[in-house]
């Protein structure tokens, strides 16, 4: 499919060719899309994720398994020659709203390519019609020893937020503001409550996204009733997530070298903070062209300046000014991770084609990746400031698709070369008016 140039995702050459082969229902099969991280699997729970992040900016294996296999293998992509069964799932509201989320958004995007944005506009009603059915109301890793471990949904009503949210912005059907608007989508996914994880951004948690996506519109175009009860409430809880962001309210630990510590003491923080960094800018970004010179935590203001120095420490920390004065990008500045957690970047080009198990021998090799995947960002460092660039310990040194959409999401907001603000207008561009249009002027009187 289509996608934004340069948006620093790398397509893996000629592999996976059969996929979607042995799904006798799915027409033309599954060749293409993403792999998800250093593994070869195609997960479309972060993958849609991804896509989603992308456009807003701008098989499978079981733990302990011993079958040949997307995570027991060490192998390049285009050397898999083990089977890569496709799941189709019965249920998952979740999955089903983030991906009417990612195709929504991408509607947006291309809209000046009619065709193209007609078909993803008719996609993700498909998909969202199969997320509201509700005989399919159940996280779509449910007992799914293939996704579970790896990318296990907690739930599906921040998808219905999210996905609702979108699709209102591409198709300016009201129905889908009211539901976005309705009392119990936020109550169960518990999004407007005090809880510091509800914060956090992330491919299992969008209700942070969400609220201020409609926040958005309830700054630039002010609907009203029936929607403003909602809205009001969304607005405020995104400015308490602005607030966690400060290092004063100690909502959050940070390190002693100045990151913020999204993850709550899992691995992989950097995911969390490019998304934190993204959501930032950006309403900071709605402050100002609002004309908004700041915004409130309790009963103290503070100006929009402190989100945007709050989004470039954390953004220079991951580029380089932090305690190991290293890059956690590959390929930026003169010090970066180089034993990434990755298969095809770790194993060298010549002409060998490693079997599965032979493959390990890259894995475990103490020598640098002969290539390097440009670009990527890495698990990062623990909540010492301290980097272990070791090819196996993959909370460190691994990249993820979903991560890296968030560091490009991040990178786009900081950026001043298109401009400096937000188009107001074109995210809208789908929404009718929702005022009745003043009447003309009477003609001009005559004596």
């Amino acid at each position: 499919g289509k996608l934004p140039k340069n948006n620093g995702i790398k397509w893996r050459g000629n592999s996976g060719l059969q996929d979607g082969a042995d799904a006798t229902d799915v027409k033309g099969g599954l060749v293409g899309g993403y792999y998800d991280a250093g593994d070869n699997t195609k997960f479309n729970f972060p993958m849609s994720f991804a896509m989603t992040m992308l456009s807003w900016s701008v098989g499978g294996s079981q733990n302990g398994s011993t079958t040949n296999d997307d995570h027991t293998c060490w192998q390049r992509p285009e050397d898999m020659d083990y089977k890569r069964p496709t799941q189709m799932i019965t249920a998952g509201a979740d999955l089903a709203g983030e991906m009417a989320a990612a195709l929504a958004a991408a509607s947006i995007v291309f809209k000046d390519d009619a065709e193209y944005s007609k078909k993803l506009v008719k996609g993700a009603s498909t998909v969202w019609t199969f997320a509201r059915d509700g005989g399919k109301r159940s996280p779509y890793s449910r007992g799914n020893l293939f996704i579970a471990p790896y990318y296990n949904s907690t739930g599906y009503y921040d998808e219905y937020l999210w996905g609702s949210a979108w699709m209102y912005y591409a198709t300016g059907n009201s129905s889908y503001l009211w539901l976005a608007t309705q009392e119990g989508l936020p109550r169960h996914a518990r999004a407007l409550s005090n809880n510091p994880s509800q914060r956090v951004l992330s491919w299992d948690n969008k209700s942070p996204a969400a609220m201020l996506l409609l926040t958005r519109m309830r700054v630039f175009l002010n609907p009203g009733y029936p929607y403003e009860d909602l809205l009001r409430s969304y607005h405020n809880a995104t400015a308490l997530t602005m607030c966690s962001f400060l290092q004063e309210y100690k909502t959050f630990n940070w390190t002693q070298g100045g990151l913020i510590e999204l993850s709550q003491g899992r691995p992989q923080n950097l995911q969390y903070v490019v998304n934190a960094v993204f959501l930032a800018s950006l309403y900071a970004d709605y402050l100002e062209t609002a004309n908004l010179p700041g915004w409130y935590c309790g009963v103290t203001f503070f100006r929009t300046n402190r989100l945007r120095e709050f989004a470039t420490s954390q953004m220079d920390y991951i580029l380089g000014n932090n305690p190991m004065k290293m890059s956690y990008v590959v390929g930026h500045g003169k010090k970066f991770p180089t034993h990434v957690h990755h298969r095809g970047a770790s194993i060298p080009t010549n002409n060998i084609k490693y079997s599965c198990k032979g493959g390990f021998q890259w894995l475990s090799s103490g020598k640098p990746n002969p290539h390097n995947i440009t670009g990527a960002m890495v698990g990062g460092p623990d909540r010492f400031d301290k980097y272990k660039d070791v090819r196996s310990n993959y909370s460190y040194t691994e990249p993820t698709l979903a991560g890296n959409a968030g560091l490009v999401a991040a990178l786009v907001s900081l950026t001043t070369t298109a401009g400096d603000g937000v188009d107001k207008n074109s995210i809208f561009s789908a929404i009718p008016p929702l005022f009745p249009t003043a009447p003309p002027p009477p003609p001009p009187w005559k004596p």
